[in-house]
């Protein structure tokens, strides 16, 4: 079996034939994998069940040992985990839980600002926040409703 990076790649390469952009993978112990997919048009129920179709065959051509296959969008509240996201959302409120505190602080709550390199730059209330995402340990949007 692939290592989880190889997996999450040729993921990527994959669904990008289809049409989709691989926004979250996960895995548990179980035998679980969880796939986020997202398309600048939005994803439906549609979009979700073909891609479960075209990734159990491919799966079974590439050897993944699996219990469970689910296929969804990323929702509202979709993750934040590389540059590209926070780039693709900046102006939009998020989430950013850091490894360690800054001003003993670990949680944020602000409008993503501007995105150089790996770094973040976010405006929450009572100042502005630099860090990278190496120093992140997870980061969500907040829904606009």
């Amino acid at each position: 079996m692939k290592p989880l990076a190889a997996r999450e790649e040729w993921l990527r390469e994959t669904l990008a034939g289809l049409g989709y952009e691989l926004a979250d993978l996960e895995t548990s112990g179980g035998g679980l994998i969880r796939v986020f997919i997202d398309a600048p048009r939005g994803i439906t129920v549609e979009d979700c069940a073909r891609v479960s179709h075209h990734l159990s065959r491919a799966f079974a051509v590439e050897g993944v040992d699996y219990e469970r296959l689910e296929v969804s969008s990323p929702g509202l509240d979709r993750r934040l985990k590389k540059a590209a996201d926070f780039a693709r959302f900046a102006g939009r409120r998020a989430e950013v839980r850091l490894r360690q505190p800054v001003n003993g602080r670990r949680n944020f709550l602000g409008t993503v600002r501007a995105v150089q390199g790996q770094r973040v730059e976010l405006d929450f209330e009572g100042g502005q926040l630099a860090f990278e995402l190496a120093d992140m340990d997870r980061a969500r949007l907040v829904p606009e409703l």
